[in-house]
């Protein structure tokens, strides 16, 4: 364990934090905890050191939101990780277009939306090289995850810091 693997504090959301990883570690990783630990090192190299990692969507809760499908329904590989980087200096990646929220909560750098963050392109395609399916990255600031886990009771899983930025 480094010091920027993050400490379980039990539920997110109503979802228990050891199930979602639990589910995330076999669906996407097949159980390998080898190359989830690669994953997180990827991760943890190119993070800044006041930036988390998380994870949110089908790969830790196991369905869609949309419409309940299981992760992976149309076969190996076709379910996307949508992953989201906690912390103020990270948004600098992203373009002026590239924000739902200018300087708080981006676009996720996706098939969708291509160029919101030119720089990570590299990051995500060498992710999605790891994990063989399509990995999007958005950047958010704390208070947007504070919303979206109390106030919309959407789970994420944090898989590298801390999810408080405190900026």
């Amino acid at each position: 364990m480094n010091e920027r693997e993050p400490e379980s504090n039990g539920t997110v959301a109503g979802e228990s934090e050891a199930e979602m990883r639990t589910r995330f570690l076999q669906q996407v990783f097949g159980g390998d905890e080898g190359r989830y630990q690669e994953f997180c090192r990827v991760l943890t190299d190119a993070l800044p050191d006041d930036a988390a990692a998380v994870l949110r969507g089908s790969a830790v809760t196991g369905t869609r939101w949309e419409d309940g499908a299981p992760f992976d329904a149309d076969g190996p590989g076709t379910s996307d990780l949508d992953l989201t980087i906690v912390g103020g200096g990270f948004l600098d990646h992203y373009t002026a277009d590239g924000f739902y929220l200018p300087g708080m909560h981006s676009k996720p750098l996706s098939d969708e939306h291509p160029d919101v963050a030119p720089g990570l392109v590299p990051l995500r395609e060498r992710l999605s090289g790891m994990v063989g399916r399509p990995v999007n990255i958005q950047g958010t600031r704390d208070w947007v995850m504070f919303v979206r886990e109390y106030m919309m009771g959407q789970p994420y899983l944090t898989i590298v810091g801390k999810a408080d930025d405190s900026q």
